[in-house]
């Protein structure tokens, strides 16, 4: 048998690497615990020591291990949700977060975070208030509603609408009006969990008003309009405007809602954009109920709202459904400084970035990529040709799909022949440490600078990009 000392032999390069214990007491290891916390940190240097044993390293040093644990530590607690330059061309991008929040929404937020605030509280009797009060008469005053409330998004605002008053009862809906909003969530199946029975009318391009009349019954619970903010039927078709839909449903004493989807508070067509419904259209036309987002085309936080007719909010209101749906004090702050915004509409372009995307003439961004083009192409090198395309933008997040706005974006090209070599580029771009997401088409990288805030800091930020090993 061996000795004692040869059964616990220890390779001779792992006798060179030093102890966790000496790593943390250096002042590379000082300074990471003070930062990260000692258990984490003394994890960070164990791992980088076992990593060294595994590759064998001959000798690894107190600022090796450091250096590797300090690399670690610091991209494990990177923030996951980081801001991006969204130059896809998209304005309300569904995975890039939708609308950016004007600035005095901003400062609203933050002022909630920081303080107590009366969200259910009256500062006039001291008693307990209702956060509703908040939004209301703004809500009221924007839409000509009777009545308002609001929810954390707008399916849920189609939720607990049909939960409330079509319960256990039928809801009538043309059938090419079954949309689906995106991440598999159809409408069919909101009316499912909401206890609801769907009853398709018509077909799914022509549904007539003798299609309602004929399947409203004493079993019915709502008529609706689904807004079909995420597609176009076009050619032989036919549907029963909002008005008369309205005029069957108060007819037959049945309430009717129609979901605006996007929804819209102004006329779009300054900002050259087809015309698209208004709430208060809608309301207007005779909707007892009308939802409608908060974080699409009217350029605020996620939110779905719900306005009409005030006997059917209280209804709706005292749904035990509503308090898990409910918004926080956080999104109240910023809806509330969001709508007030729109007592001014002549100067929403100003104040609303996503006005402000769609406001932007086709020169303005032409001129910004005039003055891009050189630099860019100065900074990625002579492997790329950088040139400036004519595009078109999109609204986005389901809202008006066929319009799309003229634009201009850069246009790089890999001068590399086939392979991935665009798809590479698009990855470099995405590792800067404000990741830029274009697109990709016919091999070429793409960057719409329609929603382009900073010149400076795109440049600046781009400074830091290392081209692309492409791979044997």
């Amino acid at each position: 048998m061996g000795s004692a000392e040869s059964k616990t032999k220890i390779p001779a390069d792992a006798r060179r690497l030093p102890s966790v214990d000496k790593v943390l007491q250096s002042p590379v290891g000082q300074a990471l615990r003070e930062r990260y916390g000692h258990t984490v940190t003394a994890d960070a240097i164990r791992d980088a020591l076992n990593a060294a044993r595994l590759e064998r390293a001959a000798i690894a040093t107190v600022a090796d291990i450091s250096a590797t644990a300090s690399a670690a530590l610091e991209l494990a607690h990177k923030p996951r949700l980081t801001s991006v330059f969204n130059l896809t061309g998209t304005v309300l991008h569904t995975n890039l977060g939708r609308a950016q929040l004007a600035d005095c929404a901003i400062d609203a937020a933050i002022e909630a975070m920081r303080n107590a605030v009366a969200l259910e509280f009256d500062i006039d009797s001291g008693g307990r208030g209702e956060r509703d009060n908040i939004l209301r008469d703004l809500l009221c005053e924007l839409t000509g509603a009777e009545d308002a409330t609001v929810v954390n998004n707008n399916a849920s605002a189609v939720l607990l609408t049909l939960n409330t008053l079509a319960f256990g009862r039928k809801a009538i809906v043309s059938r090419g009006e079954l949309i689906e909003i995106g991440g598999a969530f159809r409408m069919p199946e909101i009316m499912a969990s909401a206890g609801t029975q769907l009853v398709e009318v018509g077909t799914t391009n022509r549904t007539h008003k003798s299609d309602y009349l004929n399947a409203i019954d004493s079993e019915t619970g709502v008529v609706m309009k689904v807004h079909t903010s995420n597609y176009r039927i076009e050619g032989f078709t036919a549907e029963v405007p909002t008005s008369e839909v309205a005029a069957i449903a108060r007819e037959m004493g049945v309430p009717m809602v129609d979901d605006l989807g996007s929804g819209t508070l102004i006329d779009l067509a300054p900002y050259g954009v087809a015309p698209e419904a208004t709430v208060r259209q809608a309301v207007d036309a005779g909707a007892d109920v009308v939802t409608f987002s908060g974080d699409k085309l009217l350029g605020g936080p996620q939110a779905g709202f719900i306005v009409g007719r005030k006997d059917l909010i209280a209804q709706l209101n005292a749904n035990p459904m509503k308090r898990a749906l409910r918004a926080d004090k956080i999104r109240i702050a910023a809806i509330e400084a969001t709508l007030r915004l729109y007592r001014k509409t002549e100067c929403l372009a100003e104040t609303l970035p996503t006005y402000r995307f769609l406001a932007r003439s086709e020169d303005e961004i032409r001129a910004a990529a005039q003055r891009l083009a050189p630099l860019v192409g100065e900074t990625l090198g002579s492997e790329y040709r950088v040139t400036i395309a004519d595009c078109r933008s999109q609204i986005g997040s389901g809202a008006m799909p066929v319009e799309t706005l003229p634009s201009a974006a850069l246009a790089i090209k890999p001068l590399t022949e086939g392979g991935r070599a665009p798809e590479l580029l698009a990855e470099s771009l995405r590792q800067l440490p404000k990741p830029v997401i274009g697109r990709i088409a016919r091999q070429t990288v793409l960057l719409d600078l329609r929603c382009l805030k900073s010149e400076a800091d795109f440049l600046a930020n781009l400074a830091a990009w290392r081209s692309p090993q492409v791979p044997k």
